[in-house]
């Protein structure tokens, strides 16, 4: 008996060193890419660092917090950055949701539909960028001249800076609707026929059976694609240099700032451009920070409404 007991230990040994040696390469890659550089750049917030070199810089506390909340550019980003992510928000998944429900129907041709919307998901962000670059810039205009639409032809979406934010949402929507249009998809096809079918039979009509059938039961689609659309939306940047580079410029509080530069392309200028790296290393703290609490409430309200439904 003793010895069969010590034969279960010395297994249960060897399973949890497998265990370790196959999580070790996952759990070193985690330490080196994120971990330790993230504990470093809080650290180097805190002081002048410049970047070029780890020796010579001193400790400042929070006086790069608080240079940055003074800054009326920081201030100009972090708002316009809200105001991007809600609208990207709402844009991106009222599309996405919209075209779920197409390509679940019986509509002819739904695999095609379905492969076509997500394509879009597949083309780089720069790629992207310049692909609605030239129609805003070129298609759109022609088309108006071309067909008489004034609206179109006398429309400069990149230049105007009330319209390039809105061109920024659209761009983003092409490319992001498609995938999480796939989450909805899936959890689409989980919902039981036979309870839409009893449903229909009790005289429920569409927006009956999708308000109080489809989507309650798909709560969990909606947290992690209302998480994933919101993270992306923050830190938006890849789109946003090749199709505006920030841009176009306008005054604010008496500032010439960039109406499109988004709080991540503010913290590339200020760390690159600007070469105040500790200084942008600062706001990319304050970016996380924003993020973990706009994420923890999002998915505390999602979840709490699938344990509701």
């Amino acid at each position: 008996m003793a010895a069969k007991k010590k034969t279960l230990t010395s297994r249960k040994r060897a399973d949890r060193l497998t265990y370790m040696l196959f999580l070790a390469p996952a759990l070193l890659s985690f330490l080196l890419v994120i971990a330790v550089p993230f504990f470093m750049g809080i650290y180097f917030s805190l002081t002048n660092w410049t970047g070029i070199t780890q020796s010579g810089f001193d400790f400042v506390g929070l006086q790069n917090y608080i240079n940055s909340i003074k800054d009326i550019r920081f201030q100009y980003s972090s708002m316009i950055t809200i105001v991007f992510a809600l609208i990207n928000f709402i844009s991106v998944n009222v599309v996405a949701f919209s075209l779920a429900l197409l390509v679940s129907s019986k509509i002819k041709g739904r695999n095609i539909y379905r492969t076509g919307f997500f394509l879009p998901n597949l083309i780089g962000g720069i790629v992207l960028g310049y692909i609605w670059q030239f129609i805003f810039n070129n298609v759109l205009i022609s088309i108006g001249e071309n067909y008489g639409i004034s609206l179109l032809a006398n429309t400069f979406f990149l230049t105007d800076p009330k319209l390039a934010v809105l061109a920024l949402v659209i761009a983003g929507t092409w490319q992001y609707a498609g995938y999480i249009m796939m989450i909805y998809y899936t959890a689409l096809q989980n919902v039981p026929k036979e309870l839409l079918e009893s449903a229909d039979l009790d005289g429920a009509n569409a927006w009956q059976r999708l308000r109080h059938i489809t989507i309650p039961m798909i709560m969990p689609a909606f947290t992690v694609a209302l998480f994933l659309t919101l993270s992306s939306s923050f830190k938006s940047y890849d789109v946003v240099m090749s199709l505006t580079n920030g841009g176009s410029s306008m005054l604010w509080q008496g500032q010439a700032i960039k109406a499109t530069e988004l709080i991540s392309v503010n913290i590339y200028n200020t760390a690159s451009v600007n070469n105040l790296m500790a200084e942008g290393q600062a706001r990319a703290v304050m970016l996380f920070v924003v993020l973990v609490v706009v994420s923890v409430i999002q998915t505390s309200i999602t979840k709490r409404k699938e344990i509701e439904s």
